[in-house]
C-alpha cells in the first residue's frame, strides 16, 4: 500500500512490516540485473549503514530506481514515485507491494514533502529524483524540494550517480546486455547554522551545489548535463561527513 491511503504517522510506523518483501524485491531485482546487463555498482560504502539519508539520482531511465534499491545491500532504500505510477499495470502493484510513496508532480505536494521529512527522522534511506523527471541528455535545474526537506530533516545526502542505462532498450532489440555503472559520490548534509527556516534563495543554493555533487559522480560526462563544468562547483554550504559516522 503507498503513503497516499493513510496517514504519515501510519506510513512512518508500517516500515518495518514491508522489510521481506523489500529483501525479496532488492535480490529479484540484483538478480535480473546480473543476467540482463552488465551492472557495476561502485563506492557503496559512502552509503551510511544507518541513519536519516537521501539517495540524490539522477534519472536517466525506467530502470533507475530499481538500480539503486539493488546496489545499497546493508538497508534498503525507498523511492519516491509519481503517484501516475499507481495506475500503471506492472509498475503500481511493485510500488504498493514494496511499500513506496508518491507525490503528485506539478504541483507542491505537502504529503509527499512531509512523507520525506519524517521517513528520514526515523532514520529511513529515502531517494529522490531532485530533476522530477527523466532527463536523458544530462542533468537539469532541480525542482524546489529536495534542499527543503534535507535541511528540516537534518538528512544526510547521498549522490547516487547512474551511466549508461539510458541505452538499456536499444542493446536489448540488439541482444547485447547494456553497460550500467550506479557510482555513489561523497556523503554530505547542508549548513543550516541551526535555524529551523532557510531563506528560499539559499535553498535554491543548496541544490545548486548538490547537483554539482551529484555531477562529479557520474562516470560519463555527457550525462553532467548543465553542471558539466565542474570548477564552477561550490561547497561552502555543504558540510562532507564520514559515511561510518554521520
Amino acid at each position: 500500500m503507498a503513503s497516499m491511503d493513510m496517514s504519515v504517522e501510519t506510513y512512518v510506523s508500517m516500515q518495518p512490516r514491508y522489510a521481506w518483501r523489500r529483501q525479496i524485491m532488492r535480490s529479484l531485482a540484483r538478480a535480473v540485473f546480473s543476467v540482463a546487463f552488465q551492472v557495476t555498482y561502485t563506492n557503496t560504502d559512502c552509503v551510511p549503514d544507518s541513519g536519516g539519508a537521501v539517495l540524490l539520482m539522477n534519472h536517466i531511465s525506467l530502470l533507475d530506481p530499481a538500480l539503486c534499491i539493488a546496489a545499497v545491500q546493508r538497508r534498503f532504500v525507498l523511492p519516491m514515485s509519481k503517484v501516475e505510477n499507481l495506475r500503471h499495470p506492472i509498475i503500481g502493484p511493485l510500488v504498493r507491494f514494496y511499500g513506496g510513496y508518491t507525490i503528485n508532480r506539478g504541483e507542491v505536494d505537502r504529503k509527499a514533502l512531509t512523507n520525506s521529512i519524517e521517513l528520514i527522522k526515523s532514520g529511513q534511506l529515502i531517494l529522490i529524483a531532485p530533476e522530477g523527471t527523466r532527463q536523458v541528455n544530462g542533468l537539469t535545474q532541480p525542482k524546489d524540494g529536495l534542499a527543503y526537506v534535507a535541511t528540516k530533516a537534518d538528512g544526510v545526502i547521498v549522490p547516487a550517480a547512474i551511466s549508461g542505462a539510458q541505452r538499456w532498450t536499444s542493446e536489448l532489440k540488439k541482444f547485447r546486455r547494456a553497460s550500467i555503472n550506479v557510482n555513489f559520490g561523497r556523503p554530505f548534509r547542508f549548513k543550516t547554522g541551526g535555524r529551523a527556516r532557510i531563506p528560499r534563495e539559499e535553498l535554491s543554493e543548496m541544490s545548486e551545489q548538490a547537483m554539482y555533487q551529484l555531477a562529479a559522480a557520474i562516470q560519463d560526462p555527457a550525462l553532467r548535463g548543465v553542471y558539466s563544468d565542474l570548477s564552477r562547483a561550490r561547497t561552502d554550504l555543504l558540510e562532507f561527513v564520514d559515511p561510518r559516522h554521520p
